[in-house]
């Protein structure tokens, strides 16, 4: 939405650079402000909270006429959009059941590929309409979305987990009976942890987290939004939409059958194929810059690594830690890794197109490497294994 409301105003030059590094800077303050609040408060409370200032946000953006409006709604929807993410992946992982909890967190957050896509869709097709046209399409989006925000957040239920770790059995049990209609009881030696987590320490979990969050954050979009315009600028609308196409696809695929593969192996594989292909993409510049169909096949392989690696660094950056922090960490590790894109922004805006795709490959040649440390000394979070386990709060958990 954003990208199409800045066609709007009329940008003062020297401001121009301020749009590049507004999104990324209002999203980790939403992060962080947010994750801490989202243990004192609830996840339910900040969902709240984020939907109001999103809807201000939203509404308050399809009525900007000037520069300095457009900046200040867009840091209300940037906000609340940090907050919600954070929120949705701490929550993912504590009301879903261990059965179905890695299907769920990847299929949820593949929705932001289709928001993606939808945004490149709606950018292709009124790239030519008038101001005004482009306006109602955003009043239009706006109103679904705020519809289906209400009626989600209401039947969601506050997380039972968190409830229990704050001592409000009470309230905790009737989320149950309100929001859990099939509810069992299970025996002790069901709830006995059937993974022994190794007794990591705080700093290694934390910089494998944020080193892969980093590599991912800063690498994507490198075709995209960047090599792509730079060659093909006639194509940018119909690129965003192809590559969010192949990220949205692969998610629904991985999304499916995450609950039987292993999180660990993917995590790996996704980094080493991203760091293989960004290097490839540099090696052949002079052989898809003059070729419009090479240059779709290599877009599409690359996203297709980026779309695996986002989804399992997401999962694996919010489910390690214990419910009463994990908010918190899960906010700290995003608000250093999304920083960290910020200061890239500059230090690669007068690079060659050869330095800016070697930088890049050596960007998630890092978090590459972080991929494979936590393959050799972390431990398995996906096929099916409980948060409880993982975080270590299951009885008799290592930790």
């Amino acid at each position: 939405m954003a990208s199409i409301a800045t066609g709007w105003v009329s940008i003062p030059k020297f401001l121009t650079s301020v749009l590049l590094s507004w999104a990324p800077l209002w999203l980790i303050i939403g992060i962080i402000v947010t994750g801490p609040l989202s243990d004192k408060l609830g996840r339910k409370t900040m969902f709240y909270l984020t939907m109001a200032l999103y809807g201000v946000g939203a509404i308050g953006l399809m009525f900007s006429y000037t520069y300095l409006m457009l900046l200040v709604f867009l840091a209300m929807m940037l906000f609340s959009a940090g907050g919600e993410m954070n929120t949705i992946m701490v929550a993912t992982h504590e009301i879903m059941p261990r059965k179905h909890r890695s299907k769920a967190f990847f299929l949820e957050l593949n929705f932001i590929n289709i928001g993606g896509f939808v945004l490149g869709l709606i950018g292709y097709l009124v790239q030519n309409q008038s101001v005004l046209f482009q306006r109602v399409m955003i009043g239009a989006t706006v109103l679904i979305v705020l519809a289906i925000l209400v009626y989600t957040r209401i039947n969601l239920p506050e997380s039972v987990r968190w409830l229990e770790k704050q001592g409000r059995f009470k309230d905790a049990e009737r989320e149950i009976r309100k929001y859990f209609n099939d509810v069992k009881v299970i025996s002790q030696d069901e709830l006995r942890p059937k993974v022994r987590v190794p007794a990591l320490p705080m700093w290694f979990k934390l910089m494998v987290v944020i080193l892969i969050a980093a590599a991912n954050t800063i690498g994507y979009g490198l075709m995209t939004y960047v090599l792509g315009p730079y060659y093909f600028s006639s194509q940018t609308a119909l690129i965003i939409l192809v590559a969010n196409a192949a990220e949205m696809a692969v998610g629904f695929v991985i999304g499916l059958l995450a609950d039987v593969l292993s999180r660990k192996l993917l995590l790996l594989v996704s980094f080493l194929g991203a760091t293989g292909m960004t290097f490839l993409i540099m090696g052949t510049i002079p052989f898809w810059s003059s070729s419009l169909s090479l240059f779709y096949s290599l877009l599409v392989l690359l996203n297709l690594f980026v779309g695996v690696s986002y989804l399992t660094e997401d999962a694996l950056k919010s489910e390690i830690w214990p419910t009463l922090r994990r908010g918190t960490i899960t906010a700290v590790a995003r608000f250093v890794s999304i920083g960290a894109y910020i200061p890239t922004i500059y230090l690669t805006s007068n690079l060659s197109i050869t330095q800016y795709t070697l930088f890049n490959g050596l960007v998630w040649a890092v978090g590459t490497v972080a991929a494979v440390l936590w393959f050799i000394k972390g431990y398995e979070t996906g096929k099916g294994v409980s948060v409880d386990e993982i975080s270590g709060e299951a009885e008799g958990a290592k930790v």
